[in-house]
């Protein structure tokens, strides 16, 4: 039982993890979508951490497109020439943080079948 716990705290320490990250890249996507004047090139793919007044990226002069990557969360500055980097939209600890307890997750609840498979409790069986 406390196994199964643990894999349905991990599962949604995991789900809210990346919900977090999530918010950075739909905040990536506002900030990208804002026209105007000082909007290219892209904000997120000017700088090299995503910071409005961050240091600013070289490669941001050549940036053309943008897209989002969801699985591993990432914002991706798209460059002429068909070459792309990662924005630091969303924060580095962030993807390996939700891989871990994903992966914790599923070990939990595989030990806990093997411990206890499922099926039912205190039912006795013929002559017993």
């Amino acid at each position: 039982m406390v196994l199964r716990k643990l894999a349905l705290a991990a599962g949604l320490a995991a789900f809210a993890l990346y919900l977090w990250g999530l918010l950075h890249v739909l905040g990536a996507l506002i900030q990208a979508e804002d026209g105007g004047a000082g909007s290219s090139p892209i904000l997120p793919c000017r700088t090299t951490d995503g910071e409005k007044d961050g240091p600013e990226d070289p490669r941001a002069v050549h940036v053309v497109d943008y897209s989002v990557d969801f699985v591993p969360l990432r914002f991706v500055c798209e460059t002429t020439g068909g070459g792309s980097y990662i924005a630091g939209a969303v924060p580095g600890y962030v993807n390996p943080a939700v891989f871990g307890l994903v992966l914790a997750g599923l070990g939990c609840w595989v030990a806990a079948l093997v411990v206890a498979p499922p099926g039912p409790r205190g039912v006795l069986g013929p002559g017993g």
